[in-house]
């Protein structure tokens, strides 16, 4: 198999995103050299879903969407934000997210997990950007995903960027880099016949380097058919800087990421980035208690982690979930790592109780600038 991108060419704007207006730049894939930066430059904007529906979310529906809309409103303190809605819900969507900051995005949507449908953006030294659509299957065709494994085309009419199609199947919340030619993947969640039936690692590795502008790929095993996503990354390990890793450590013997995590930390503690770079590792634990209530009771999907927060210009934004002491410790943590921005921290329950958290629920375009 030889690895290959293939260029989709954007051929027209979605109405109402004037935040968004310019023209379509059409640009081979060989033109530039796309990578996917760091997470924590300059942002354009930031895409949420307000799209959680009875059909997959039952009686929590209303609550899921509340949550994204809470979260909507922090992120528009701080940077622009859109949500993207089914034009039945646009003006619940506008009631619940406010306007201060937001615009929104009618298009159709199976759920809310923008970070894993919606493609990876990238950029290369001239200023051009572009989005790497990663032909979204439903983790494996897990759940219904028509609608959203076509949300990666239209955020590239809407943003008028070229799309860029991996030869991959994946998701956004399976890759973490630097942002200098290092990523930290998952075995289980790409080397997987769910996704990629008969890839080796070695093209899986290939194909990735080649999409998203990497010299080097941290591999961690991750875990198999525990969750949805088959353990996404941004649940075990995320860059902070280049370098400098924060890593969680399930401290619940109980858990089946207790051994996963601990094998993990070792295989972070011995790698070196792109850059030859011996990998400084700090520890996230998740909660060692929750709150009681209707999302946490008896759900072996509650995703409990710190690990999967948000960065945005000037903040971070952080899930609380009920454990004081957790709860802080994540908070100077947070703070002392990404000095200079406001920690503000979420109960986050009614996504959680879904298998996932802030950083799953959205999609940060950098600025190009």
């Amino acid at each position: 198999m030889m690895p290959r991108r293939t260029l989709i060419k954007s051929l027209s704007l979605l109405a109402g995103m004037g935040c968004l207006a310019g023209p379509l730049r059409f640009v081979s894939a060989a033109d530039s050299d796309w990578y996917m930066p760091e997470e924590d430059l300059p942002q354009r904007q930031l895409f949420v879903a307000f799209a959680a529906s009875e059909a997959i979310w039952e009686d929590q529906a209303a609550a899921v969407n509340q949550c994204i809309a809470q979260l909507a409103r922090t992120v528009a303190k701080y940077q622009p934000v859109t949500v993207l809605c089914r034009a039945n819900d646009l003006e619940q969507a506008k009631r619940q997210c406010g306007t201060h900051n937001t615009s929104f995005l009618v298009v159709p949507l199976d759920d809310i997990w923008v970070r894993d449908y919606g493609g990876c953006f990238v950029i290369d030294d001239e200023g051009n950007s572009a989005l790497v659509d990663f032909n979204f299957n439903g983790w494996g065709a897990k759940q219904r995903h028509s609608r959203d494994r076509e949300v990666a085309k239209a955020l590239s009419k809407a943003t008028g960027l070229p799309l860029l199609r991996s030869e991959l199947t994946g998701e956004g919340g399976g890759i973490e880099v630097d942002g200098h030619g290092t990523a930290i993947i998952t075995e289980s969640c790409w080397v997987n016949d769910n996704r990629n039936r008969q890839w080796s690692r070695s093209e899986v590795e290939a194909e990735l380097k080649d999409n998203l502008g990497l010299r080097k790929i941290i591999w961690l095993p991750g875990i198999k058919n525990r969750d949805i996503t088959d353990a996404h990354v941004d649940f075990y390990a995320r860059f902070v800087a280049p370098g400098v890793v924060i890593a969680n450590l399930d401290n619940d013997p109980d858990s089946y990421d207790y051994k996963v995590t601990r094998k993990h930390l070792e295989i972070l503690k011995q790698a070196t980035d792109a850059d030859g770079r011996r990998l400084t590792v700090h520890l996230l634990p998740p909660p060692s208690k929750l709150r009681s209530n209707r999302f946490t009771r008896d759900n072996d999907e509650f995703a409990a982690g710190y690990i999967n927060y948000l960065v945005v210009n000037g903040a971070i934004i952080a899930p609380e979930f009920g454990d004081p002491e957790a709860d802080a410790y994540c908070k100077e943590l947070l703070g002392k790592l990404y000095p200079g921005r406001t920690i503000e921290q979420l109960n986050i329950d009614p996504i959680a109780a879904g298998g996932g958290g802030i950083h799953c629920v959205s999609k940060n375009m950098p600025s190009s600038q």
